[in-house]
Order: structure tokens, then C-alpha cells, then sequence
């Protein structure tokens, strides 16, 4: 559980990384993060394969990263990026903010009763419709045709992410003479690679990048989330996946909408509203209540 929170507080870096260093992109940000992760996976890749420490990853091994890398990384945010384009941000995020709750149900553990799932679940939800009721009350609908694409991309978005997190802890309990270190590191190279794949789709060049104000900050931002948020946090998120059922863990990925309020507000300097405090507390009464219910 230690090991999940620690993912999600590392995760929820990424929601003050555009407050930080202004004048990027999501989608540029997203680059740099896994490019950054990417390069750190292959030097660390190389060091244990050199030691001998690590064995180099069959092709079926390679394959499931990168599949899984596409799933749970790059392909997960561009299909989320396409669907704030077209249905701006507040439908998409009520549709993605719905994964901790997918998880929990495709992940539930056959000796466990609806029954004691049921409080966590419905604390989550109540959490998550706090979050965005003020932004849909003020949702433009109009767009017609785009908005249901959005739509459709959002939800594509939400299965894909939902999909990663199922069949990267089926894949851990698979092969437990993986370390979670060296899984990470896989999957690290893994988006690199989809990183650069990204970059060619949205025409990001080096050359414009480095040309504006603040690039060295960008740089050390996308440093610092590609390392804690990407790399870290898929250590931390592969332990718990091996240790905990999929329900719980998904329980436990709110963590990252708690920690990313905070960290928001404070570099704000702002204490957060009425809907922003009983969305919290409804999040963390549905961790605690699933904790419960799985002891």
C-alpha cells in the first residue's frame, strides 16, 4: 500500500510541471518525460546487463514492454490529448477519472463480497463527481460532432490506461523472477522509443524547443518527472501491483488527484475550495475504506 501511495505522490507531480515551467506544451512535457526516462532505463539497462545483474529482455519480453509502454504511456496520452482538442477539458477528465473505479470492479478478487468493495467505491465516485461538477456546470456543449469524438477518444483513453494497469500486474504475477526494477527499466526504454514516435507525430523539434525562454527549466522539469514520475513511480507501482489485488490497487491510484491538488495549491499558494476539500476527503475515506475491506 506504502509502495502504491509513493506512486501516486510521484504521478501527481505532473498535474504542477506546466505551472512550473510555462510555455511548454502537455504534449511536449510528455516527450520530455519519457525521453528522459527512456535515457535513464538504457543507461541502467546497460549497467545491470554489464554486471551481469540483468539478463537483456527476450523478444517476447521486449514486445509485452512496448505494448504495455503504449497502453499505459504514450498511446494512453495521446488519445487523451485528442480528446481535450475536440471536447475540451472537462468531459474528458469525468471519463478518465473514472479508471481507478474500472479497475476496481475488473479487478476485484473472487473471495471478496460486492458487498465490503461497495463503501469504497461509492466514496470514490461521490470524491470524482465533486471534482468536476463546477467544471461541467460551466462546459460549453457546443461543438456537435467533435465533442462526441472527444468523447470516444476519452473513453479509448480510459480502457487503454485500464487495460495497462490489469495486464501489467497479470504480467508481473506471470514472471516473478522479474524484478520490479528491471521491469521498469524495460518499460522505460520502451517509451523512450514511443516517445520519439510521439514527437515525429507532433512535429516537435529540438531546435524550436531550445530557442525558447526557459527552456533550461523545462529541461529540469522533464528531468525530474521522467525520473520521479515515470521511472520511480513504476518501480513503486510494480511492487504493489505483485502484492496487492487489482481492486485495491486501483483503489489506491486516487492517491495521484490528492497529491496533485496539493502540490497545485500550494504552489499557488491557495487553500483549496469547498468542493476541492470534500472531494479530498471522500478520496481518502474510499482508500480507507477499501483497505478495510481487504484486510
Amino acid at each position: 500500500m506504502l509502495a502504491g501511495l509513493g506512486a501516486g505522490a510521484l504521478w501527481g507531480m505532473t498535474f504542477v510541471a506546466p505551472l512550473v515551467a510555462p510555455g511548454f506544451g502537455s504534449v511536449e512535457f510528455t516527450i520530455g518525460r519519457y525521453l528522459a526516462c527512456g535515457l535513464l532505463s538504457c543507461l541502467l539497462v546497460a549497467w545491470q546487463v554489464s554486471r551481469g545483474t540483468a539478463p537483456w529482455p527476450t523478444w517476447r519480453q521486449a514486445g509485452a514492454a512496448l505494448w504495455l509502454s503504449v497502453l499505459g504511456y504514450t498511446g494512453y496520452y495521446l488519445l487523451l490529448v485528442w480528446a481535450i482538442q475536440d471536447a475540451g477539458a472537462a468531459l474528458p477528465v469525468l471519463v478518465i477519472g473514472t479508471i481507478p473505479l474500472a479497475i476496481m470492479l475488473l479487478g476485484k478478487p473472487g473471495h471478496l463480497r460486492w458487498r465490503g468493495l461497495a463503501p469504497g467505491l461509492l466514496l470514490t465516485a461521490g470524491g470524482l463527481l465533486f471534482m468536476v461538477v463546477d467544471t461541467l456546470a460551466a462546459h460549453d456543449t457546443e461543438g456537435g460532432g467533435r465533442v462526441w469524438r472527444g468523447m470516444l477518444f476519452a473513453a479509448l483513453a480510459m480502457a487503454s490506461w485500464t487495460a495497462f494497469g490489469l495486464w501489467n500486474a497479470r504480467w508481473l504475477r506471470k514472471h516473478p523472477d522479474v524484478p520490479s526494477t528491471v521491469w521498469a527499466n524495460w518499460l522505460g526504454v520502451a517509451a523512450g522509443v514511443g516517445a520519439l514516435g510521439l514527437a515525429v507525430m507532433a512535429g516537435v523539434s529540438w531546435g524550436a524547443l531550445s530557442g525558447r525562454p526557459g527552456f533550461g527549466l523545462f529541461v529540469l522539469v522533464c528531468a525530474m518527472t521522467g525520473v520521479g514520475s515515470a521511472w520511480v513511480a513504476a518501480v513503486l507501482w510494480n511492487m504493489a501491483s505483485r502484492r496487492l489485488s487489482g481492486s485495491l490497487a486501483g483503489q489506491l491510484i486516487v492517491s495521484e488527484t490528492v497529491f496533485g491538488l496539493i502540490y497545485s495549491f500550494a504552489w499557488n499558494g491557495q487553500w483549496p475550495g469547498v468542493v476541492q476539500w470534500l472531494a479530498c476527503a471522500l478520496f481518502v475515506l474510499g482508500i480507507l475504506a477499501s483497505i478495510k475491506a481487504h484486510r
